[in-house]
């Protein structure tokens, strides 16, 4: 192989390597150590809460984090441990082991490990699209609900409140309105110096890396109160020992006989595990305007959970609380979630003593300021401005979020928006047409749109059909035919525009051919003018064109009016004034009339006038 053809498999395999610069490296570094100093805390907390011991939340930020950056799709989304997978894991896997025990340990490897071979074989059989079904409104409402959680979980470290563990995030803010005497000031002046360092910084330059700058503004107000001995300073809560952060290969020690009641545990958390990143990943998506390929992101996120079940992981897919802050820390390609795995490693390894001193109340401050970030309020407020449907999606994917699983409520607003699709895909437009008699074209325009009341034609009825003819609109659009026959009984010939009817199904094909036998009883007629191709095949294939008749269908207006024009009632057109088309000269009681030709036109400057004023209208 050539060092050209295997530079291109390079590419091809790592498209985002064409990103990667001195100065890339230089941001992903920085970003990359912010990431390692805030997975610290939530890694322990997290693994804890998935009843592992401490150091499973810290292998799982290493290997998984490293796998999903290399072989995903988005640039800024750093996997690893997360509240979501921890709690979910715990409920299933519970009943069947103790937590903690080797078994529940060796249990929970092996189902990360199937989670990955669920995760990979949706990415491989390309099956990522439906991740399309998740609609900017659902990503916005959840992203803005995710922030809410984030801010709200983080209030019990920012106000150094002793929360009990499970306590949801509305149990934090009630917990700490009934405990406002035990706030401790000192946790809550971290907190601030804190802020006011990140915004700072964030203010003189945003090249600085004002996230890391804070931080270690913290970390010193933290370590000179906790070393002060002031009567009036309580003690401000840290990380604590930092167990080993090395992941040690191992096969999970199972009975294989159990593996389908594992398969099925397996697919439960695989929808957790998915659900959340490809919102995760679509959500920092939005803001850094990557384009998102959703297979490839489900074939690094289940190489990533393979490759941790086998390194001492448990289940990890994308994590807010720390691709936000990656992306706002100036990230640039997936080398910063390498870096924060590589130096999660090492930090721990050489410097445990002093990240054991990271204050948690100087981590709920960042994580307030990321979760500030989130909340898209102007774009809220453009949404309701634009649409009130879409509008109740984003609110009510929000409200979900608060109150149920992450992966649950972004389901909920997928459901929401489909329901809201199909309603208006439902209800296609049906609109009556006349030829604009203040146009100088007499361009064919919608009643609703002239400038003024101009009348229709007595005997036809020109509709433009805008929209699919689905089983889901046919009773809708039935209504409406109906209702424009009773309107006005002797427009007994209806012309159909249906250049914009862009689909039609059996259903729909069955409608027309109702519609057919209704004209035609009543003495008039149903015509088409520039059908599309599948609706063409769709009716060839039921029948509908030949009992319709092929001479129905017409590719232009100018020929589709001479042809039913000349078919209408002359008793009915001798007695009209309307005559609103420029074929009804040569009708009786028009001037082009000559009844010795049978009403045919008088020569070619009517024609002529007819073709200028209607054709391709």
């Amino acid at each position: 192989m050539t060092p050209a053809a295997s530079e291109h498999g390079w590419r091809r395999l790592f498209p985002w390597t064409r990103r990667v610069t001195p100065l890339t490296l230089r941001a992903d570094l920085v970003a990359g150590l912010l990431g390692a100093v805030l997975v610290l805390p939530q890694g322990v907390a997290f693994a804890t809460l998935a009843g592992l011991p401490p150091q499973y939340g810290i292998y799982t930020a290493v290997v998984p984090c490293i796998v999903a950056a290399l072989f995903g799709s988005s640039w800024h989304v750093m996997s690893g441990p997360t509240n979501a997978n921890s709690l979910a894991l715990f409920a299933m896997l519970s009943p069947v082991a103790f937590a903690g025990s080797p078994a529940y340990i060796a249990l929970a490897l092996a189902v990360t490990i199937l989670v990955g071979v669920l995760q990979l074989s949706v990415g491989v059989l390309r099956l990522g699209s439906l991740a399309n079904f998740i609609s900017p409104s659902v990503l916005l409402g959840f992203t803005c609900g995710a922030a809410t959680l984030i801010a709200l979980y983080a209030i019990k470290d920012l106000f150094g409140l002793a929360v009990p563990t499970g306590t949801s995030a509305f149990g934090v803010v009630r917990f700490l309105f009934e405990n406002l005497d035990t706030i401790n000031w000192s946790a809550v002046a971290v907190g601030a110096v804190t802020l006011g360092a990140t915004l700072a910084a964030k203010r003189v330059s945003r090249r600085l890396p004002f996230m890391l700058i804070g931080l270690l503004a913290g970390y010193a107000t933290a370590l000179a109160l906790n070393a002060s001995g002031w009567s009036h300073a309580r003690h401000v809560n840290v990380i604590g020992p930092i167990p080993s952060a090395f992941p040690p290969f191992s096969l999970p020690d199972i009975n294989w006989r159990t593996l389908p009641d594992l398969l099925g545990i397996a697919s439960a958390l695989t929808i957790v595990a998915l659900g959340q990143s490809i919102s995760i990943a679509k959500a920092v998506a939005l803001r850094s305007g990557q384009h998102i390929d959703a297979n490839r992101e489900f074939i690094g996120q289940g190489l990533s959970n393979i490759a941790g079940g086998l390194f001492s992981s448990y289940i990890s897919c994308g994590s807010l609380n720390r691709s936000m802050p990656n992306f706002e820390a100036g990230a640039q390609t997936p080398m910063a979630s390498v870096f924060s795995a590589l130096l999660l490693v090492v930090l721990v390894l050489v410097s445990a003593p002093l990240l054991a001193q990271i204050p948690h109340a100087a981590i709920a401050a960042m994580l307030m300021l990321v979760a500030w970030g989130l909340l898209d309020i102007a774009r809220l407020r453009r949404i309701a401005r634009l649409s009130r449907a879409e509008f109740a999606i984003a609110i009510g994917t929000f409200a979900a979020t608060l109150v149920i699983r992450l992966e649950m409520a972004v389901l909920l607003g997928t459901i929401l928006s489909l329901v809201a699709y199909l309603y208006r895909t439902s209800r296609p437009a049906v609109r009556s047409l006349v030829p604009d008699a203040d146009d100088p074209g007499r361009r064919f325009t919608p009643l609703d749109e002239l400038h003024r009341p101009q009348p229709e034609c007595p005997q036809l009825k020109l509709l433009r059909m805008e929209g699919a003819i689905y089983f889901g609109a046919v009773q809708y659009v039935t209504d409406r035919l109906h209702w424009l026959r009773t309107k006005d009984a002797s427009q007994t010939h209806l012309l159909a525009m249906t250049k914009s009817m862009n689909f039609i199904d059996l259903a729909g094909a069955e409608m027309w051919e109702a519609e057919r036998v209704e004209r035609r009883a009543a003495g008039g007629d149903l015509y088409f003018h520039r059908p599309r191709t599948q609706v063409l095949e769709t009716w060839a294939q039921t029948g509908f064109t030949d009992k319709l008749g092929p001479d129905h269908i017409f590719p232009t207006k100018r020929q589709a009016l001479h042809t039913i024009i000349a078919r209408l009632s002359p008793e009915i057109c001798a007695q009209c004034h309307v005559r609103i088309f420029e074929e009804c000269a040569s009708r009786p009681g028009g001037p082009d009339y000559r009844a010795e030709d049978g009403g045919e036109k008088t020569g070619g400057e009517t024609e002529g006038r007819t073709e200028g004023r209607t054709e391709g209208k």
